[in-house]
């Protein structure tokens, strides 16, 4: 008995979650179009829409809608934007116990402690160096908003 063979077709076969991050001071995440991240109040910001996409077990990469730029954190814990996916654009996605959402850099942790480095807004609704996060703060906390499901064709690529 033969198979036919399945060829790759260019449909979108991907899922990812085009969302709003909510974090729990009230503040949800914002890329505005000169690449600065920052937490709004605005309910309808087009800023604070993103695309969270699946490149690895439990790991995203998180993209804003309007300005199609990468959120990444350095390696001394800043948070900045790119053009281009690359290994600083990979986040870790951990459900914690209170039904938030935390998003960990997969690439820089604390040296001596191996802690890791959180994406975090403060009260004021500024962004936080990531290795001044702890994941059991208000800070780190996020809640995704889902707006819909939207299908990629294949991961972003690294450059």
């Amino acid at each position: 008995m033969s198979f036919p063979i399945r060829r790759s077709t260019s449909e979108p076969q991907l899922k990812g979650i085009v969302t709003r991050l909510s974090n729990c001071q009230g503040f949800q995440l914002q890329m505005q179009p000169d690449g600065t991240i920052d937490g709004t109040k605005d309910e309808d910001s087009t800023y604070a829409v993103f695309n969270l996409i699946p490149v690895g077990l439990r790991v995203v990469a998180i993209q804003g809608v309007q300005t199609k730029l990468y959120l990444a954190m350095n390696n001394e814990g800043f948070l900045y934007t790119s053009e281009h996916f690359t290994p600083e654009c990979k986040f870790k996605e951990s459900v914690f116990e209170n039904y938030y959402v935390t998003y960990s850099s997969m690439l820089y942790r604390q040296q001596a402690s191996g802690r890791a480095w959180y994406l975090g807004l403060n009260k004021e609704g500024g962004v936080m160096k990531g290795n001044h996060v702890k994941k059991n703060k208000a800070a780190a906390h996020f809640i995704p908003k889902p707006l819909k499901v939207a299908m990629y064709r294949s991961l972003p690529s690294m450059t």
